[in-house]
């Protein structure tokens, strides 16, 4: 069990640092496609975890959150953009803002499509996957060569912490991705809105862990998390 519970520890860690990479690779991609070169001159459109990583929030948060069986909370070092650099300022504040969690919807998808392909194969049966999903563990253990269990698990947590990431990423609290764009919004339709909006964002953070304490944050991503999973469940 210990091993078990290890290696799950293991694989989290590894979905969770790989998918927080892509997200922020798609932050510096995409601001260079509007004419912002900040990223690649920082080095930050790359997928090498060296690039991306801060030591709390990329590695003793996450670990933290998965040995305790939490919510698996983390960051990673936030890419910097040049506004003054982008084409149109607002669109480009929009889409560089949602590329890191449509990037993370997307891994999303694709870890549900290898799922799919699996039981298409016939390396695994439906049931094998949904049991992954249930803790009801694997018909057949030794399917795929002994290795359909610790595959299951890793595209699982794929699934599980890239909602996650694209879920709670775009809630508008600052500084995450989905305060940039609802004060993008608010510039073009009520300036002194997004001018008081912002001015909650030296106090972000903090209101973040007031959210997470008080449960609020749970309010917003735990429906949001079934409704994904039932259409999940539907596609398998």
């Amino acid at each position: 069990m210990q091993g078990i519970q290890l290696g799950s520890v293991i694989l989290g860690f590894i979905a969770f640092l790989f998918s927080l990479c892509v997200h922020e690779f798609a932050h510096a991609w995409t601001t260079e496609r509007f004419g912002d070169d900040t990223g690649r001159y920082q080095g930050r459109i790359t997928l090498d975890p060296r690039a991306h990583i801060d030591p709390i929030g990329s590695i003793l948060f996450p670990l933290l959150g998965l040995i305790g069986g939490g919510f698996i909370f983390g960051w990673a070092k936030p890419v910097e953009v040049n506004p003054n650099r982008w084409k149109n300022k607002v669109l480009a504040n929009i889409v560089v803002s949602a590329a890191g969690p449509i990037s993370n919807l997307l891994l999303a998808c694709g870890a549900a499509l290898a799922l799919k392909l699996l039981i298409l194969s016939g390396g695994v049966g439906r049931s094998d996957v949904l049991g992954i999903f249930t803790g009801s563990g694997l018909t057949d253990p030794e399917a795929l060569l002994g290795l359909a269990e610790p595959l299951l698990i890793f595209l699982r947590l794929m699934i599980i912490v890239n909602l996650l990431l694209a879920i709670f990423n775009m809630i508008p609290i600052p500084p995450l991705d989905g305060s940039h764009i609802l004060s993008s919004l608010l510039s073009v339709t009520s300036v002194p809105l997004m001018e008081a909006y912002e001015s909650l964002r030296p106090y972000g953070f903090f209101i973040i862990i007031i959210a997470s304490l008080t449960g609020l944050l749970s309010l917003i991503y735990l429906p949001l998390m079934r409704m994904f999973f039932g259409l999940l469940l539907r596609f398998l």
